[in-house]
């Protein structure tokens, strides 16, 4: 029997997004369970930073072999923004990744994010889900900077979470 390749990359697909949605739907159901376990007493935004640290810590381990300083700055800021993009791309958001108006910056550029959606569903307010984006990717920079000796810093400049039509960051030194 022949194998129908156009099939097969629709039925990965298919996969691959129910798998994306298993994953924010996991979150939020670790989220719930989290502040069901701390009792009413909880603050949920201190509960979700502390899990984006986590989470962030552990992503950039994996980062650390592709981040070297000798395509100078400029190409380690490159490489560092395309791996950031790369996190928000394997959750099924539109992301790219731009040159900035200086050498040593990039800006990083979601032009559709599925995690707003689901923190809606999920009754979770848009500042606990763009504070909790920023945490991670802050937390990232942070060990990057930690492991390569540099100084790096990320900013938000427009958030969907707060109503802009994407979330843009600039990644600079």
């Amino acid at each position: 029997m022949a194998v129908d390749p156009q099939k097969e990359l629709t039925k990965l697909h298919g996969a691959l997004g129910v798998s994306q949605a298993v994953i924010k739907s996991t979150f939020f159901e670790w989220r719930q369970t989290a502040l069901e376990l701390l009792g009413p007493s909880s603050n949920a935004l201190d509960v979700v930073l502390k899990f984006w640290e986590v989470a962030g810590v552990d992503v950039a381990k994996n980062f650390f072999p592709m981040l070297n300083l000798r395509k100078g700055q400029e190409g380690l800021i490159l490489d560092l923004a395309r791996a950031l993009a790369g996190t928000g791309i394997a959750n099924g958001a539109v992301v790219r990744v731009e040159k900035g108006e200086g050498p040593l910056e990039a800006l990083i550029r979601w032009e559709r994010c599925p995690w707003p959606t689901f923190a809606k569903r999920y009754g979770a307010s848009m500042k606990e889900d763009l504070l909790g984006c920023d945490k991670f990717l802050q937390t990232i920079v942070a060990e990057a900077n930690a492991f390569l000796g540099t100084d790096l810093k990320i900013e938000t400049q427009k958030a969907i979470p707060s109503g802009d039509g994407v979330c843009l960051r600039r990644l600079y030194k």
